[in-house]
């Protein structure tokens, strides 16, 4: 579900049904212009208030981003999100076909320097979590803790498949790492979609961010990450080959990709552009 899709016949059979190959290009390239355009929000909220010192600022976004006095807290946040930014700008530059074929040593140094962001961002968002406090309920504290052990898992088997030149297993590898390592991107934009649908806030608290809503989100955004089961679905119809499963894959990738454009449309208007 990348635009390693159309030739992820590199990691597995080749698939007659064109159209689980052109939906899954589809998301991809949604899924692309989303992140980069939450990245250039990170950079330019982020960047912007950090050159002109307002670091007060981060709190718009992050709760108990900036603590004064804090030094050491501070430089981890602020760490923490410069990393995260790396993450969302070159994660999709690492999945494309055209960059890893072409520039194949910027490809391996991309590689490294996500995997190594991912776990670090990831074990450090934890530590956020528990030390500096966080939205939302325990349950949300304890799926996003999950989170990190898969991504710190699926980023070791992707060195591991990349050491040993298992280059199919490699692609895979970085494919379920994408989707875990986005756990956050995507609970923003589930959440963003559930507001435009309903029109506002249903199933949840806004203020304490807490609700039966949430703890559904961040089940599967987190704990068993939806976006990692359609993937493997898809891979799945992939070495599958029937034409019913595909174009059932297919259908579910379509919708998956409708929701996903209301949620990032919602998250540019309703967060990412007011506040620059």
């Amino acid at each position: 579900m990348t635009t390693d899709t159309p030739r992820l016949s590199e990691t597995v059979t080749p698939n007659p049904n064109k159209i689980l190959n052109l939906t899954g290009t589809i998301w991809f390239v949604v899924a692309t212009a989303g992140q980069w355009l939450f990245g250039l929000y990170i950079v330019l909220f982020y960047g912007k208030s950090t050159i002109m010192g307002n670091f007060e600022q981060w709190n718009k976004a992050l709760p108990r981003g900036y603590v004064p006095g804090d030094w050491k807290g501070n430089v981890a946040i602020g760490t923490h999100v410069l990393l995260a930014a790396v993450m969302v700008l070159g994660g999709p530059l690492q999945l494309m076909p055209q960059v890893r074929n072409r520039f194949c040593n910027f490809h391996r140094w991309l590689g490294r320097t996500y995997v190594v962001t991912a776990m670090v961002v990831s074990t450090a968002g934890v530590w956020m979590i528990w030390t500096r406090g966080a939205v939302g309920d325990t349950f949300m504290h304890l799926s996003n803790s999950i989170q990190a052990i898969y991504i710190v898992l699926f980023a070791l088997f992707c060195i591991r498949s990349a050491r040993k030149r298992q280059l199919s297993m490699h692609r895979i590898w970085a494919l379920r790492l994408f989707m875990v390592a986005n756990g956050v991107w995507f609970f923003r934009i589930g959440l963003l979609c559930w507001l435009v649908l309903n029109g506002g806030p249903v199933g949840f608290d806004p203020k304490t961010f807490t609700g039966p809503f949430l703890t559904i989100l961040s089940l599967f955004s987190y704990a068993v990450p939806l976006p990692l089961i359609v993937l493997e679905l898809y891979l799945y119809a992939q070495r599958k080959q029937v034409k019913a499963l595909s174009l059932a894959v297919g259908t579910l990738i379509a919708f998956c990709t409708v929701l996903m454009v209301i949620g990032i449309i919602g998250a540019a208007m309703g967060l990412w552009l007011p506040r620059l």
